[in-house]
This record gives C-alpha cells, structure tokens and sequence, in this order.
C-alpha cells in the first residue's frame, strides 16, 4: 500500500506541475480563454494568476508562513498515513493521500515560482475564488477526512471496567514448620 500511496502522490504532483508548466508556457499572466461551455452556458474559463497566499488569497505575501504550516501539515499527514492509513482504513488512506500530493504540488510552486502558487480554474457559474489541480485534490481529500472522522473513526475510549487491571505481586509468606 505505501507502493500505491507514493505513486499516487507523486501522479497528483506531477500532473499538477505537468498542467501548470503548460499554463505558463501558453498564456500570459491574468489572460483567460473559455474552457468549459455547455451551448452557450460559461461553465468554467482557465485564466493564469499567481495566488502569493493560500485558499482565497488569505495570508497573502506570507511565503515563509504558508511554506512552514504546508510542510508541517504534509509531514504531519505523511506520519498519520503510515502510522495509520496503511492498517486496513481505506478512506484514511485516500484523504491522506490526496491532501500530501495536493499540498507538494502546491509547496513545488511556492518554493520555485517566488511563493506563489499558479492558479488557473475559474468557475463562472458563481463567484469563486481561482484555484488548481492540487487544490481540488486537497479539498476532496480534507473532505474525505472530515468524513472519516465524523463517522469511522474509532472514538471509543476504555473505561475503568474495560481497562485491564494489574494485579499487585503475591507476597509469598514463611511459614514457621
């Protein structure tokens, strides 16, 4: 399974940075194309941007910040994907390994592009933030999680009737014969 995991994560990142380096490579920064139209409904347009803050431009030019808790929260999720994921909780483990690709393809920009990350999907059906492949794959993933949480994780703590009880060492008495 850790086989699959690493594959999987690396799939995710690199097709993420595969889509991005096409992005930059193919339109000018804030230019925008249609890409999705059913008859003559917008659905969704690419549009190259680069988001120097995370989910909503929120903390914004605080490259160092958002590089710290990325990579923190991706070794935190590596560690609970061994640790955890790998036993036998599928849900887990596809969360997990989503939320990893999705966040390392994210920190690859941040690192490489002067910490921003390259956003590009805009949805015209609503007003919504632009985003990109890793960040679909870490939404799903924290999704995922949350349900995972909410209702398969094991929540049951031991009580003091089912915890088990060490018996004190028997003192061996003399006897007198």
């Amino acid at each position: 399974m850790l086989i699959i995991a690493c594959v999987c994560i690396l799939a995710i990142a690199g097709l993420d940075q595969l889509i991005k380096a096409w992005i930059t490579a193919n339109f000018q920064l804030y230019e925008e194309r249609p890409f999705l139209q059913i008859g003559s409904l917008d659905i969704m347009h690419l549009k190259y941007i680069e988001n120097t803050g995370s989910a909503f431009s929120s903390f914004s030019g605080q490259r160092v910040l958002l590089l710290t808790v990325t990579g923190i929260a991706t070794v935190v999720c590596i560690f609970l994907l061994i640790r955890y994921a790998l036993k036998g909780r599928p849900l887990l483990f596809w969360s997990l390994t989503m939320i990893i690709g999705g966040g390392i393809g994210n920190m690859i920009d941040r690192i490489f592009h002067g910490g921003a990350v390259i956003d590009y999907l805009d949805l015209q059906l609503f007003d919504f933030a632009i985003f990109n492949f890793a960040d679909c794959f870490v939404t799903v993933g924290t999704a995922l999680l949350f349900i995972y949480i909410l209702f398969f994780m094991d929540k049951k703590k031991p009580t003091i009737e089912e915890e088990p009880q060490i018996e004190p060492p028997q003192e061996e008495s003399e006897h007198d014969d």
